[in-house]
């Protein structure tokens, strides 16, 4: 029955999610959550190896929690299920692409998923933040934990690299040292 949960819930996931993997997060969250398959430091884990591994983001979390949850067979289910709605999607769109081209009302919902997406986006970095960060609840004294303290240099240092346009794999290599040194030198 497993294997049909997982099917089910990322089939449901990949059909109602727009703007990709990102997007995705709040309902993988929430799904996880609900049937009590991980615990959120264990989603959050996922997320971090989904994140550091080739491929897209939606299919690396589904193909890792149907792993950890029924082995092969549950992975493959996972991923199927996450794929497969996208999958009929576009071969429909590519099939009626020059109808819906020109189309207005097609323009007009795009047009309002945008913000959409970057909402759930933006609800995905607060909940997986709250979790990282303050792990113990917001207090004045979370901001002075070792942790915190290691995140947000981590976090400036790569900002300025990025927007100084330095490759995204040297960055996620670097992120990676720094956070190794923290976590044998200081936490």
């Amino acid at each position: 029955m497993i294997f049909l949960d997982l099917f089910w819930t990322f089939f449901k996931i990949g059909l109602f999610t727009f703007g990709g993997g990102y997007a995705m997060l709040p309902l993988i969250q929430a799904a996880v959550e609900a049937h009590g398959w991980l615990s959120t430091e264990s989603l959050l884990n996922f997320v971090a190896v989904s994140e550091s591994t080739p491929g897209p983001f939606a299919v690396n979390i589904a193909t890792y929690i149907g792993s950890e949850l029924a082995g092969i067979p549950g992975s493959a289910c996972a991923t199927l299920g996450v794929v497969l709605p996208s999958f009929v999607i576009i071969l429909i769109v590519a099939r009626c692409f020059r109808r819906f081209r020109a189309s207005r009302v097609v323009a007009g919902i795009m047009t309002g998923l945008k913000p959409a997406v970057i909402g759930l986006i933006g609800s995905a970095i607060l909940t997986m933040g709250r979790t990282v960060l303050f792990p113990g609840g917001i207090a004045a004294a979370a901001f002075l934990t070792p942790a915190f303290l290691v995140t947000a240099v981590i976090f400036a240092v790569m900002a300025v690299l990025a927007y100084r346009k330095v490759h995204p794999i040297l960055l996620i290599c670097l992120s990676a040292a720094l956070g190794i040194a923290a976590g044998y030198l200081l936490l």
